[in-house]
């Protein structure tokens, strides 16, 4: 009896392993499965990005998002909360309309800046520029011909096509000709500005106080159609952003000396200060479970567009994520959790707000993976600078099937990130966060905070690559039997400054922003 009880527990000690791989192999089977066949990208991100729509710091549409999200979560079984950090200048976007009137008629695509003032119901101006003077004194007695009117304070682009364009169909010596053309009138606009005694940041704030009506500026992304829509520099006239082709013709009309009449109505409220949230969503571990695993993306947004790939796909691919481990991996082994940040695009202050807060949970840190840039497929996983970054990464990869991952690049032991987006919050404090770096889809041009950031722009074959990544990923991480070790790797001499190279500093977050 003795000798069979001895035998069954070779046996078993023997196929243990064996059990465990079969029940990893069946877990990530099922979640690919699923994933495939029953996704919830599509239905989750409409109802985020077209019926929700964008997530600016401080909007009404920012707390809604917020209250979907845990919504949401709580609707597949999943804890969330919404965890206040900080309080942000409270603001809520309205209409934006322009029209030419003089010398002849046509509506202008048009947006005004985040956060920027409204008008006192439509108003109709005559359309100015900043003009070329000798120094400050010329400008300064110019300053008053500005009251009453709309300001122009960009330089008019010479080509509305993107540079893959010329590369195209120009001939070598067109596109020399261009390149030549945009790098003159950029640097002859600086040397205009600078002539004023104000620069970009500065001369908002002069013209409102000279009188003008408006701000006209077009920030071109470089991209057909596209622009940036960043924060209004002035504080009680609006400040509106003009399409690239509508701000030529008014720019070539002023040059011309043939006054552009425009009809302005802009409307938006100020609700003084809002609170300001990060939603966090929490699978209770059971073995390890002062050990966590993080899941990560910015839920802000600028708002020229929806936010849809800055970042509502990497805020699709972690809810998805959640959603498949969640229903196929139920009790983890470590404590999961996921943070959807507020105010990243600020500075990282809701991802800095839960480090600070949250010192407990980043010293378990198991891992962290964060995604944001864009739509595509990753591509790139760094080390983060972390020494033993190879081994645990790689074994954690190993377990994804090829077809979402040949394409990965790994890099280790990497530099740590100190910026960019909220893996970097952690990395400063010396927790291992790492990002899931995408493919392009011409990201900086087209949906990197413009006006062309929305639905139909996501690819979700890839998101949905993605978010079958990282739920592998996390359910490895989770599963390791080993924690991952923070030893710093030797990060080298600056070849800037001939320095030693040194990590990162935690950011102190903006708790109290928009003032």
């Amino acid at each position: 009896m003795k000798r069979i009880f001895t035998l069954l527990t070779l046996l078993t000690f023997c196929l243990a392993p064996l059990a465990q791989g079969q029940d990893q192999k069946t877990v990530i089977a099922h979640m690919i499965k699923e994933a495939q066949g029953n996704s919830q990208l599509e239905e989750v991100a409409y109802e985020l990005l077209d019926k929700n729509g964008p997530r600016l710091v401080g909007t009404p549409q920012m707390n809604s998002a917020n209250d979907w999200a845990v919504a949401k979560y709580k609707s597949w079984g999943i804890s969330a909360k919404n965890e206040q950090w900080g309080e942000w200048r409270g603001w809520e976007r309205g209409i934006t309309h322009v029209d030419l009137i003089e010398p002849r008629v046509k509506t202008l695509e048009a947006m005004s800046l985040a956060w920027s003032a409204a008008t006192n119901g439509p108003v109709n101006a005559e359309v100015v520029m900043i003009p070329e003077v000798a120094n400050k004194a010329a400008f300064e007695a110019w300053l008053p011909n500005v009251k009453g009117k709309f300001v122009m304070v960009d330089a008019a682009q010479p080509t509305g096509r993107p540079g893959y364009h010329w590369e195209k169909f120009g001939t070598e010596a067109s596109i020399e000709n261009m390149q030549k053309q945009q790098r003159d009138v950029a640097s002859a606009w600086r040397k205009r500005l600078s002539n004023t005694g104000y620069n970009s940041r500065t001369i908002a704030q002069a013209l409102e106080d000279a009188g003008a009506l408006g701000i006209l500026s077009s920030y071109w992304s470089r991209g057909f159609g596209a622009n940036k829509i960043f924060s209004a520099r002035s504080k009680k006239i609006p400040a509106i952003d003009i399409g690239l082709e509508d701000y030529g013709t008014l720019f070539r009309m002023v040059e011309h000396g043939d006054k552009p009449m425009i009809r302005v109505e802009v409307t938006s409220k100020e609700l003084g200060q809002m609170p300001t949230y990060n939603t966090v969503a929490t699978m209770q571990g059971g073995e390890k479970a002062d050990e966590y695993v993080m899941l990560s993306a910015h839920f802000d947004s600028w708002d020229g567009g929806t936010g849809a790939t800055d970042n509502g796909t990497g805020t699709l691919v972690m809810m998805e994520a959640m959603r498949l481990l969640k229903k196929f991996y139920p009790n983890p082994k470590r404590t999961i959790m996921v943070g959807h940040w507020g105010s990243e695009e600020q500075g990282l202050n809701g991802s800095s707000a839960f480090v600070q807060d949250n010192p407990k949970i980043v010293a378990g840190l198991q891992a962290l993976f964060n995604q944001d840039n864009g739509t595509g497929r990753v591509v790139n996983i760094s080390g983060q600078g972390f020494l033993h970054s190879y081994e645990f990464i790689n074994r954690w990869l190993g377990a994804v099937p090829r077809e979402y991952k040949s394409e990965i690049r790994t890099t280790f032991p990497g530099a740590p990130g100190g910026g960019g987006s909220d893996y970097a919050s952690f990395v400063s404090a010396g927790a291992p966060g790492f990002s899931l770096s995408s493919l392009s889809w011409d990201y900086g041009s087209y949906t990197w905070h413009t006006n062309k950031d929305t639905y139909d722009k996501i690819v979700f074959d890839d998101v949905r690559s993605n978010a079958i990544l990282t739920a592998i990923m996390v359910y490895m991480a989770c599963e390791d039997p080993e924690t991952f070790p923070r030893d710093k790797a030797e990060l080298g001499i600056n070849p800037r400054n001939g320095q030693p190279r040194a990590w990162p500093t935690p950011r102190n977050p903006n708790r109290k922003g928009g003032q």
